[in-house]
């Protein structure tokens, strides 16, 4: 099926380019959304008479992406989960998530913007991808965490990890003075 396009389209094309794309992607994806037309006479026609009018929405829509990816771009949001104590989450954690959290800090996100590779499925910090417009691409971090407080520890800079191996060390450090301590008590004993 032969498309032309009325805004740019990721991997596909430019505005006004005259693309060949499979059936179903014209019909149940750039067609409904009104990314492009049929490919007709008539439709190129309409096109050329619409141009600039496109071409100046495109560009406002635009200059607004920009205008929010810029407040967007680098913003930290926080998402609490339940996890085992190795950090291993029990559900995981969606771009639905991350849109929520976003919508939440008072940004204007869709699930459908936020690009996530394989779901998330451990705790700690995690980069993500929003597309809020074909040509503005902007990062957020999500601080999956159990509670706030291992949150605020995580975006200091440590992991869950790091923080367990610490509690192991002071706990077998505690058992060890107290071994010693008990040690030096019988050897007390002993002499008297």
């Amino acid at each position: 099926m032969q498309v032309i396009l009325l805004e740019r389209v990721a991997k596909l094309g430019q505005m006004g380019e005259v693309v060949n794309v499979r059936d179903g992607y014209g019909r149940n994806y750039l067609l409904p959304q009104g990314k492009a037309l049929r490919a007709s006479e008539a439709n190129i026609k309409a096109f050329e008479a619409q141009k600039a009018q496109l071409e100046a929405r495109n560009l406002e829509t635009k200059q607004e992406a920009e205008a929010l990816g810029e407040k967007l771009n680098g913003q930290q949001f926080v998402v609490i989960r339940s996890a085992s104590d190795a950090g291993s989450l029990y559900g995981s954690v969606t771009p639905r998530d991350a849109a929520e959290a976003a919508t939440a800090a008072g940004f204007t996100v869709d699930k459908k913007q936020v690009a996530l590779k394989a779901p998330i499925k451990d705790l700690g910090l995690h980069e993500m991808h929003v597309r809020l417009h074909p040509e503005v691409d902007v990062t957020i971090v999500l601080n999956v965490a159990r509670s706030a407080e291992e949150a605020e520890l995580q975006a200091s800079g440590k992991s869950i990890q790091e923080l367990a191996a610490e509690a192991d060390a002071q706990a077998e450090f505690e058992i060890a003075e107290l071994f010693d301590e008990v040690g030096a008590a019988a050897g007390d004993e002993d002499e008297e």
